[in-house]
């Protein structure tokens, strides 16, 4: 489905004014703020992109993957928080945590901290604002190209020294573009910048920089398609399978497929399937209804090259 950031902008935004006003004596007022907020900080969004200046401006400690709020030690008194493209409203019961809070973040070079009058969430709330300072939203309210592009190579550039395998776009595309997102864009990169974002990830990927290509997600191929591989292989496991052996072999299309069957509950009901070609070079996994014939799964998992074998 084509992502369409201006609907799901305002889907998100109405979220948060509900989130940060509903419990509120006085809604109307904070939605007044909130509504400032958004002027201020940009649409409101789910998971930052591992690049974004309010994961990587405060000092990291060894190279742990910081990916969310919840592992950056500065921000350890936020509490009921709602994040947005330039930085993220928090609202601690804390008066003293605030105050904590708004102060390491001001340590940070690239941040900035204050704290609200008007409460957000509760009554007995005591929010704190915080700004990734450098941040400029181009007019359609995504971050500028050129800094999104040089803080993404700024951090794989860092990352290859302790990388053991490379991933592709599709394995880590939530990571490179933030949540909510679409193929090539989100909320916090539009679609010129989220090209050039995969076209930089490919080629350093081809350079072998992090080391050999790995190869999980399959999203590139349509739903359709996804189905039918999980289909294809999960019907033939259950095709060769002699109810004897909870774990056998079987070939398909030139490769050697390992099946694990298991009537789930002993009544023939659901037969519970997995299909693994190589080391997880290929995985489904999913159920088999036989009195209906029916099959539910799981997207596939591996090498595409693998997997178009069996469509």
């Amino acid at each position: 489905m084509e992502f369409r950031a201006p609907t799901v902008a305002a889907q998100q935004n109405a979220d948060a004014l509900n989130y940060l006003t509903n419990n509120l004596k006085d809604p109307e007022a904070g939605r007044r703020v909130v509504e400032r907020l958004i002027e201020e900080l940009g649409n409101s969004v789910d998971v930052y992109p591992d690049w974004h200046p309010i994961l990587t401006a405060p000092p990291r400690r060894g190279s742990e993957h910081i990916g969310s709020l919840s592992q950056v030690a500065e921000y350890a008194e936020a509490d009921h928080t709602r994040a947005f493209v330039r930085g993220f409203v928090t609202c601690p019961y804390s008066d003293d945590g605030a105050d904590r809070l708004v102060q390491a973040v001001r340590r940070v070079q690239g941040l900035d901290a204050y704290r609200l009058e008007q409460p957000l969430y509760s009554d007995n709330a005591h929010p704190v604002v915080v700004v990734a300072v450098d941040i400029t939203l181009e007019a359609d309210g995504t971050i500028r190209g050129r800094d999104a592009l040089a803080w993404f190579v700024q951090l794989s550039a860092a990352e290859a020294a302790d990388a053991e395998v490379a991933e592709t776009w599709w394995n880590i595309r939530s990571l490179i573009l933030g949540i909510p997102h679409g193929s090539r864009s989100s909320l916090f990169v539009n679609q010129d910048t989220g090209v050039h974002m995969r076209k930089i990830l490919e080629a350093m990927n081809a350079s072998g920089m992090f080391g050999p290509i790995k190869e999980i997600s399959l999203e590139m191929l349509s739903q359709k398609k996804r189905n039918a591989i999980s289909e294809t292989l999960i019907r033939t496991a259950v095709m060769n399978w002699d109810r004897e052996r909870a774990s056998f072999d079987f070939e398909l299309r030139g490769e050697t497929c390992k099946a694990s069957l298991k009537d789930t509950w002993d009544d023939n009901a659901e037969i519970s399937v997995s299909v693994e070609i190589g080391k997880f070079d290929l995985y489904v996994t999913g159920f088999y209804y036989p009195a209906d014939h029916k099959i539910t799964h799981l997207d596939p998992r591996g090498k595409r090259a693998l997997a178009e074998k069996f469509l």
